[in-house]
């Protein structure tokens, strides 16, 4: 089997969905050539075979000539060697082609996905990201898999035609008018079925959406008791998926009734015509023989020309969402080339908050979304005014940004694989741990270590489903210490903990990060009472500036930090 290069795959010149079915063809164009030589000559050796056969009746048979009649059967025999190596090759080219298909749109997917980084969970939900990289995909490479049998059967067809107007060109047109009528027919019911493919598709990636939230909001879901309210959701969107895929199926009836009733008509059609052809003396034996060899196959290739058609429809459906995917473009560009000098402080002018360089500040917004906003501007997520040193962090490499600012939330995820590869920023798997183990013990995660069979080499699931939420927030915790950045800002790190873990993975964090910028976005009085610095942040704007303990003269900073202790 051809092995697939791990090389750039690409880029689509313009992303339509007709437009990526071409290149997807033009990027394999070899195979998929190859292909096409294979799927003409199996269906055109099958085609012949008639002739053969009726060359056999009425050279050996009616005219009693052994040497004819093993010619032909010789012929018959080599066609149909012909036939069987050449199916082999046509369906090896076919596969070929199938898995070409899905791995380089799988390539450029994760591409993409890689590319629009923190853009792709506000621009697309993840269910949709799956189906496209699931069931897509699969249609994709169908459509290229049946591109060589598509034109085979159209070739075979013209061939049968040839050869029948060369015998009785009354029968030979019968044949050239009614496969265009029966391809025009069954043509005209794939609409109606393209749609409704359309709309199934989408209501499916609704609702593998609304399974990846639910799946990941489980543990929540439990808590409140919220189970059976989204089960109910739930089944009520299933049911709508699954009136969408009977109404699907009701024209894939239609369509398939069509595909099977008019190549049998033109059979019968055919046979009734040569019948009476050979009665009045117009035909020989052997020729009526060939004709109705003839008519039985052109239900193959008409049958295939149609089931190519259709999967052609499901690919462009397919298409045009992995098209809608790619044209996808990150909320941030790329940035300039300028560098922010190290131990410079970040400014953001829209709330005109200050973080002074090499200290550990916390911010205690009054909203939680002031914190994800506040956050997002700070590791440059989304567009901003935010200066770092006096240099704009728009003018410097995006690159740069990422390498020496990192922004650690709550919605982290864990990864499938070895917990010491998944704690470590370069995937390591092997050397010296002391840095890690070091890192777990300011995120007080040390427990979390010993109570796993096989310690840092133990396999966790993907999402770190075996931990509970407290344990998966300082392991996240503990990966982002470990990356030691120039500026570390926290959302929420201890909102799962008890306060006795708090106070821990407080003063742990402030000895650890110390000389280092850190932001720890919170309303936990464990933690604020660590930073060096605390800034009240109320309506978006910083309104505030201070330590803990004296801003808790402040009443509304002192309201907020009271509902915190009081929750604790």
């Amino acid at each position: 089997m051809r092995r697939f290069p791990d090389a750039d795959p690409g880029e689509p010149s313009r992303l339509t969905p007709g437009h990526y079915l071409l290149w997807l063809a033009r990027t394999q164009l070899g195979v998929v050539l190859l292909g096409a030589f294979y799927g003409c000559l199996w269906p055109t050796a099958q085609a012949l075979m008639p002739y053969a056969v009726g060359r056999a009746v009425d050279d050996g048979l009616t005219g009693r000539d052994r040497g004819d009649l093993l010619l032909w059967a010789g012929v018959v025999l080599a066609l149909g060697v012909l036939q069987a190596a050449a199916g082999i090759l046509q369906d090896r080219c076919a596969l070929t082609n199938a898995l070409g298909a899905r791995y380089r749109t799988l390539q450029l997917v994760t591409r993409q996905a890689a590319r629009l980084g923190a853009t792709l969970p506000r621009k697309t939900s993840a269910g949709e990201v799956m189906s496209v990289g699931v069931a897509d995909v699969l249609q994709l490479g169908r459509a290229l898999d049946l591109s060589s049998r598509g034109i085979g059967s159209v070739v075979a067809i013209g061939v049968v035609a040839a050869v029948m107007l060369a015998t009785s060109w009354e029968l030979g047109l019968v044949v050239l008018a009614g496969v265009p009528v029966m391809v025009w027919a069954v043509g005209a019911l794939l609409r109606p079925m393209h749609d409704r493919q359309a709309r199934l598709r989408d209501q499916q990636a609704e609702l593998s959406a609304h399974a990846v939230d639910i799946v990941g909001g489980l543990r929540v879901l439990r808590g409140i008791g919220g189970e059976e309210l989204f089960a109910r959701r739930f089944h009520a969107e299933s049911q709508r998926v699954r009136h969408a895929g009977v109404r699907l199926a009701a024209a894939e009836a239609v369509f398939e009734s069509a595909r099977m009733l008019l190549p049998g008509l033109l059979v019968a059609l055919v046979v009734f015509l040569g019948a009476r052809s050979a009665l009045a003396g117009d035909l020989t034996a052997g020729q009526l023989v060939a004709f109705y060899g003839y008519a039985v196959f052109l239900g193959t290739p008409v049958r295939r020309i149609t089931v190519f058609a259709s999967a052609v429809t499901k690919g462009y459906v397919a298409a045009r969402r992995v098209v809608a995917l790619l044209a996808l473009t990150p909320s941030i560009d790329g940035g300039g080339s300028a560098a922010p000098p190290v131990g410079g402080d970040l400014v953001d002018p829209a709330s005109e908050l200050v973080v002074k360089a090499g200290g550990f500040t916390g911010v205690a917004c009054t909203a939680p979304a002031d914190a994800a906003e506040l956050a997002d501007r700070l590791g440059r997520y989304v567009p901003s005014e935010v200066t770092w040193g006096g240099v704009p962090l728009g003018d410097a490499a995006l690159d740069e940004v990422r390498r020496r600012i990192l922004v650690a939330g709550n919605e982290a995820k864990l990864f499938a694989g070895p917990l010491r590869a998944e704690l470590t920023a370069d995937g390591a798997v092997a050397g010296d741990d002391s840095r890690l183990l070091a890192a777990i013990e300011v995120a007080s995660a040390a427990d979390v270590l010993e109570a796993l069979p096989d310690g840092l080499d133990t396999v966790v699931t993907a999402g770190g489903k075996e931990f509970s939420g407290g344990q998966q927030q300082r392991l996240r915790l503990a990966r982002a210490v470990l990356t030691s950045p120039d500026v570390l800002v926290l959302v929420d790190p201890t909102s799962a903990v008890d306060a006795h873990t708090e106070a821990r993975i407080a003063a742990r964090l402030a000895a650890a990060r110390a000389g280092r910028t850190t932001i720890v976005f919170a309303t936990s009085p464990i933690l604020l009472d660590h930073a060096d610095e605390v800034v009240l942040v109320d309506g978006g704007r910083a309104v505030a500036v201070g330590t803990h303990a004296s801003l808790l003269a402040d009443p509304r900073y002192r309201g907020l930090v009271a509902r915190e202790e009081g929750a604790a």
